[in-house]
């Protein structure tokens, strides 16, 4: 799920998958019932698996599948996210991948909108609000951080307020650990949303990014929600 300003909304970019022909299917378990997003190394949908469970299901553009870096950069997300234990991560429940080759996530299925979607529609919010939203996005920071894993990609559109009151934190897809001996990203290389990331991120300098960077973004966010302005 990616910022809408941003995002292709067409399933193209990769994907073989057009729902407006038919409803497809993904290795015989899977039917994709509605496209939820689409960003720059995957999209997401909605799914039901033949024994009825409902799902979200993040499938890797087909061009990138046939990268092993990318393949593993995004099978990644998966084993960081479900390395957090609080509630707002998005579990992981599987990867695997489809009979074209494209590695793919299935995720918890949320239901509700992002805070992006909220500020477009309803403007600025209350500082209250503010505070209840992000209380929860920090308290999952710390776990991440103590664990040496930086987000690296906190914006409006990746903080999703569900219909039922929980808040999730959305797509770890450029998150790294600290300490990896395996460099996931280029030094000069910079990934995330260039509104809120900070200085040291936009640089490309990783090697000096730490959880302050997470809480600069966050700051950013926090900004944009209480002014209506970024």
């Amino acid at each position: 799920m990616t910022d809408p300003k941003s995002s292709d909304p067409r399933p193209g970019r990769g994907s073989r998958y057009d729902l407006g022909i038919r409803s497809p299917k993904l290795n015989a378990k899977w039917t994709l019932d509605a496209l939820l997003g689409v960003g720059g190394m995957g999209a997401v949908y909605a799914a039901t698996h033949r024994n009825g469970h409902r799902a979200a299901i993040k499938i890797l553009h087909q061009t990138l599948s046939a990268h092993q870096d990318a393949r593993e950069r995004f099978l990644r997300e998966g084993r960081i996210a479900n390395s957090v234990q609080h509630p707002a991560r998005v579990a992981i429940l599987d990867d695997d991948e489809s009979d074209e080759g494209e590695a793919f996530l299935v995720m918890e299925l949320l239901d509700g909108e992002t805070l992006w979607s909220l500020l477009e529609r309803k403007g600025r919010q209350g500082d209250d609000v503010v505070m209840e939203i992000f209380d929860t996005v920090l308290e999952l920071l710390v776990k991440c951080h103590a664990a040496e894993i930086l987000h690296r990609d906190l914006k409006p559109d990746n903080i999703f307020l569900t219909r039922d009151g929980p808040i999730k934190v959305l797509d770890f897809g450029v998150a790294r650990l600290r300490e990896s001996r395996v460099a996931a990203t280029r030094e000069g290389t910079a990934l995330g949303t260039p509104s809120f990331m900070s200085p040291e991120q936009a640089r490309g300098r990783h090697g000096e990014l730490d959880g302050r960077s997470d809480v600069f973004s966050v700051g950013a966010c926090m900004y944009m929600a209480m002014t209506g302005e970024m």
